[in-house]
């Protein structure tokens, strides 16, 4: 059976459009951002949620790579009219579907109009019945981190205690803050637990400080040297140590994020405020990083 077969058997029977978009992003590259992409879509998988990643990152499309699979096409084929979107959509573990970007993500801005409206109504399309769409963007600051974010209405800033890495999330974070988004934090890579939450009470005080803004705190995934070994073997974390400290907090922040309201914009109004923010040839706004996180 193709894999276009097996998409409409998945979504035949479920509701139209997809329950909720999450976009997960950072400051800076490094901090482990895609590898709690992927397990996370994972967790929420396995807690009995339809889960669907997008590899929006473009400098370091590597999801594909931790969920130990090798993509024939992406979203370059799909741009290139090569392929329809369903045809590219890999399954994955528990269930999770995969959509590899490539560069095709960076070429979405360049498509007309037209263009751009037929591959998000297949976008809408393939998402339909889902209750969450994940979008692994790219480390840093850039039109397309902030475009996704935006649209998403929600998204999970990823950093770990250092300064630098404190400094950068804190300049994502005044970006985004400005496009009236639900934002959650995840310290990523700390010591022990105190260490981590120090880090995220900072950043919280700084951006309501500095920004007004209210910084959800979801959670502190520990320094777990299994997620280096599972990276090693490109098998997902939740499934190669699945008992290690680094899962487990996955596994909290899952229940959290299901735990808590839905703020975000939801399936149907994501794909209208990403083709309005695709149109706009302007882009948004570049930020410069704030240093308020030193003072």
């Amino acid at each position: 059976m193709d894999q276009a077969a097996r998409l409409r058997e998945l979504v035949a029977e479920r509701r139209e459009g997809v329950g909720r978009v999450i976009a997960v992003a950072s400051g800076k590259g490094g901090v482990g951002k895609t590898s709690i992409a992927v397990n996370l879509s994972l967790a929420l998988a396995k807690k009995h949620q339809q889960v669907m990643l997008l590899d929006a990152d473009l400098g370091m499309a590597n999801v594909d790579i931790l969920f130990g699979l090798v993509p024939r096409w992406d979203l370059t084929q799909v741009i290139k009219g090569e392929r329809q979107l369903k045809e590219i959509i890999m399954p994955g573990p528990e269930g999770v579907l995969l959509i590899p970007g490539g560069s095709g993500v960076r070429e979405l801005a360049d498509l007309s109009l037209e263009q751009q409206e037929s591959l998000l109504q297949s976008l809408r399309e393939v998402t339909s019945g889902m209750d969450f769409l994940l979008v692994d963007t790219s480390a840093g600051i850039s039109r397309q981190v902030l475009t996704f974010v935006a649209a998403a209405g929600e998204g999970i800033v990823v950093t770990t205690p250092e300064p630098t890495a404190l400094t950068d999330a804190y300049g994502l974070i005044k970006g985004l803050s400005r496009l009236k988004v639900k934002l959650h934090l995840v310290v990523n890579r700390a010591v022990n637990l105190r260490e981590g939450r120090e880090a995220a009470e900072r950043l919280q005080a700084v951006a309501e400080r500095f920004l007004s803004f209210k910084l959800s705190f979801l959670g502190v995934i520990p320094e777990d040297k299994a997620v280096s070994l599972a990276v090693r073997a490109q098998k997902p974390l939740l499934l190669y140590y699945p008992a290690s400290a680094a899962a487990r907090a996955i596994e909290e922040l899952a229940e959290r994020l299901l735990g808590l309201p839905v703020n975000g914009r939801g399936g149907t109004v994501f794909f209208q405020r990403l083709y309005s923010l695709l149109r706009s040839r302007a882009g948004l706004a570049r930020v410069s990083l704030g240093r308020e996180i030193n003072t």
